[in-house]
């Protein structure tokens, strides 16, 4: 059976694209911190702590008392733990206290992308101490400590241009210093499955070092975005078939009105912009834009998008969204509209895991 772990996990898109090939798999442990942030702690002085502390569930305890502390609700952990069967136990608030020692040799696969933002590099000669204070340091952290047989580090395509290229090249640099064959390339949901034009790097990290791996080839593209509206496939009807892929049983649905524009915001989101900020207004794309994380607030035409039905204007419901990403209609939406948008507009796009996971494994034999 595949062991699977993963950091910034959010709704669990490989673990969904495993649930979709039918692939044997455990969760050692899932990590996610639902964008909470802890304030006022010294995490220096807790680090330590943790790593003087022997015992495993003494170390996440300390962890998981400070989140409990915080009194907010993690709305990722709701809804990964309403879709896969994980305990408490398996579940860590935050990456950048886990001791991955503990896991050395009990993961196959190792899963992870941490945020963008977490980029504030530096220096360009020490390798991983390069990347301390951020988020990125924590994932290759945790590689080195576990030494997974495979990872699959994902980021959106712009880090291979941050800085001018200069956190592009401490990052692969700290990669290929992990003693793992790397390989990375940016690709497109629109080429795996999806109608969704979404580009994100990935890299792909061996530690056998006689693997030869290829990046999976693109596939013609069966949907186009109205496929996946309610209008024309009803909640229900967007389901997979024997092999996991998706299949849509045409029958159309009413969408509920509070998802219809009023004149007043239809107004500002057909609008070009203000100031020098211009984007051309353009609904009703065959393709979608990339989904963002931020899509509940209703961005301009030019960046969001929205749909024409019965002759009106509409944004997209959490479930389309949620289909755009790969999830099929059998996966539990248990937050609020709000949690949805963010949760979709984070997630990786299953599909193109679906398509690395078999390349992976022809590779490396992980399942």
């Amino acid at each position: 059976m595949l062991r699977i772990a993963s950091v910034f996990s959010g709704i669990g898109s490989v673990e969904y694209a495993l649930k979709r090939l039918n692939i044997p798999h455990e969760i050692i442990f899932a990590c996610d911190n639902g964008d909470i942030e802890l304030k006022d702690i010294d995490e220096h002085g807790l680090r330590n702590k943790i790593m003087n502390t022997k015992d495993p569930k003494e170390k996440k305890k300390l962890v998981d008392d400070l989140y409990a502390a915080s009194r907010k609700t993690n709305f990722v952990k709701q809804t990964y733990f309403e879709n896969y069967p994980i305990t408490e136990d398996k579940w860590h608030n935050d990456v950048k206290f886990i001791d991955g020692t503990q896991y050395k040799g009990k993961v196959d696969l190792f899963v992870g992308g941490s945020p963008c933002q977490s980029f504030s590099i530096m220096g360009y000669q020490k390798g991983l101490e390069d990347t301390r204070g951020t988020l990125f340091y924590d994932f290759a952290r945790l590689v080195d400590q576990i030494e997974p047989k495979v990872f699959i580090y994902e980021n959106v395509q712009g880090l291979t241009k941050h800085d001018k290229g200069n956190t592009w090249e401490v990052v692969s640099g700290v990669f290929h210093s992990l003693g793992y064959k790397i390989y990375d390339k940016v690709l497109d949901s629109a080429d795996f499955g999806i109608p969704q034009k979404r580009r994100r790097i990935f890299v792909i990290g061996f530690k056998n070092d006689n693997a030869e791996f290829e990046f999976p080839n693109p596939v013609d593209l069966p949907f186009t975005l109205q496929d996946f509206l309610i209008d024309s496939t009803k909640e229900g009807n967007f389901t997979l078939d024997d092999a996991g892929s998706i299949q849509l049983t045409k029958e159309p649905e009413v969408v509920h009105d509070k998802y219809y524009l009023s004149e007043k915001v239809l107004a500002h989101v057909m609008s070009t912009g203000t100031k020098g900020y211009y984007t051309k207004p353009e609904i009703d794309l065959k393709i979608a834009r990339p989904l963002l994380s931020t899509m509940h607030k209703m961005h301009r035409a030019g960046v969001d998008n929205y749909v024409t039905t019965n002759n009106k204007v509409r944004k997209l419901t959490p479930r389309e969204c949620f289909r755009l990403m790969g999830y099929d209609d059998t996966y539990k939406i248990v937050v609020s509209d709000t949690q949805a948008y963010r949760q979709a507009g984070n997630s990786i796009v299953v599909d193109v895991f679906i398509h690395l996971l078999k390349s992976i494994n022809k590779a490396e034999k992980l399942f």
